[in-house]
């Protein structure tokens, strides 16, 4: 991978392991700094060496949200032109969401500091977030007179219910790591210390299986909640087929099949046993 100045991109035994590098400015989203973030995600994507992707942030906290530098550039800009690059900006932001939310391997959000605004948003696009014991959460856009515009009023709500989120939007304010697990806004805290070493244990866990079947299945579990089951069965459907052709079912049934012959076992129980 090559270097990039405002995130640290490395793999680590297939796990990619991906951390925003401005401790400076407690990470904060810049555009350049998004800019980075958009190519490495779409690295990861690419890469069939790399089973998962885990997220966290260098120093003292995960992600502080939007650059403030960036908003002030905004509001100096001609008034005729703030509408606009305000509608580009977002385009971009929305394509980093969406190239978080549909990456095709398990993505972990290791959240070891504070998580504000678009941190928030952003640890949320994963599909699993575990933090540590220094981690908090607040969806503060409330404080600059914004609404969460990085996928957070997509997320938050399908995690802690429509009325929690309401509240957590309202008011900006912080939630700690104990409360964030019982609202289900983390899935698992852990030590400050161990924090990358469980998220990347994690990461291994989840990815081992075919990666054709992860990534089909968690394209249709993405969508699970807006469609009808009919269509969500369709799809299953469609991605059956697919995985009856992958590599990795032919070897695991040839596999399997091999183990039984060995043992003794009788064709109708060695079927019985392995189909699903």
């Amino acid at each position: 991978m090559e270097p990039y100045a405002l995130i640290e991109l490395n793999v680590v035994s297939g796990i990619a392991l991906l951390a925003f590098n401005r401790p400076d400015k407690r990470n904060a989203m810049s555009d350049d700094m998004r800019a980075e973030f958009i190519d490495a995600l779409e690295r990861v994507a690419a890469d069939r060496e790399i089973r998962a992707l885990v997220i966290t942030g260098k120093g003292r906290g995960f992600c502080a949200g939007g650059d403030v530098a960036g908003m002030q550039r905004r509001m100096e800009a001609p008034a005729g032109e703030v509408a606009f690059n305000g509608w580009s900006r977002q385009q971009r932001v929305h394509h980093t969401v969406k190239l978080l939310h549909t990456m095709p391997k398990p993505t972990i959000a290791a959240v070891n500091g504070a998580a504000a605004g678009l941190g928030a948003d952003t640890a949320l696009c994963c599909d699993f977030v575990i933090a540590s014991e220094a981690a908090s959460f607040s969806w503060s856009y409330i404080d600059r007179g914004l609404i969460p515009d990085g996928g957070g009023m997509y997320f938050l709500p399908r995690r802690v219910g429509l009325s929690c989120a309401k509240e957590l939007v309202f008011t900006g304010r912080k939630v700690a790591a104990q409360e964030a697990k019982a609202l289900g806004i983390a899935d698992r805290l852990s030590a400050a210390d161990r924090l990358l070493d469980d998220a990347l244990a994690w990461a291994a866990e989840l990815s081992r299986g075919s990666a054709t079947a992860i990534a089909l299945g968690k394209s249709i579990m993405n969508q699970s909640f807006e469609l009808p089951a009919d269509q969500v069965f369709a799809q299953g459907s469609q991605a059956q087929g697919i995985c009856y052709t992958s590599s990795a079912h032919r070897e695991s049934v040839l596999a399997f099949l091999a183990r039984t012959a060995q043992a003794g076992m009788q064709p109708a129980a060695a079927r019985t046993a392995s189909e699903g």
